[in-house]
């Protein structure tokens, strides 16, 4: 993980393309960035949240802020009740249980691991440049 102004971007090794690449979470509007070491990945990834933002403020546009801590998430019915009547048996509300378990489950070591995260593959903006993938 990378954090810059805010910003958190993951990254992994592309073997095809024999380079780290990696992207911005938790945006709509899409960050990539891409380096041959630690050291270029980081580079690249300040390239290209500065590109962003040079970009929204060219537009007179706010750039989107990530994790605004509001989470929208989709669960079938049956699920939703069971987790309802979970945080009841706990003398919590549904909010508080969630976020519980959220935070329990990603402070757990091993469970979440960056290299899993996948990476598109397509053409990558990277600070104003484009790469194309290598066959």
């Amino acid at each position: 993980m990378i954090d810059y102004k805010g910003y958190t971007g993951v990254f992994e090794f592309d073997p095809d393309l024999r380079l780290f690449t990696g992207h911005v979470v938790d945006l709509r509007d899409e960050i990539y960035f891409e380096g041959d070491s630690v050291e270029a990945i980081e580079a690249s990834m300040r390239r290209a949240v500065d590109h962003y933002l040079g970009v929204c403020a060219t537009r007179g546009e706010e750039p989107e802020r990530p994790f605004s801590g509001k989470l929208n998430v989709r669960l079938g019915s049956e699920l939703h009740r069971a987790a309802a009547v979970a945080a009841a048996a706990r003398g919590e509300s549904l909010n508080a249980w969630l976020a519980r378990i959220v935070e329990e489950a990603a402070r757990t070591p091993g469970d979440a691991r960056m290299s899993t995260v996948p990476t598109p593959r397509r053409r990558r903006m990277t600070a104003g440049k484009t790469a194309k993938r290598a066959k």
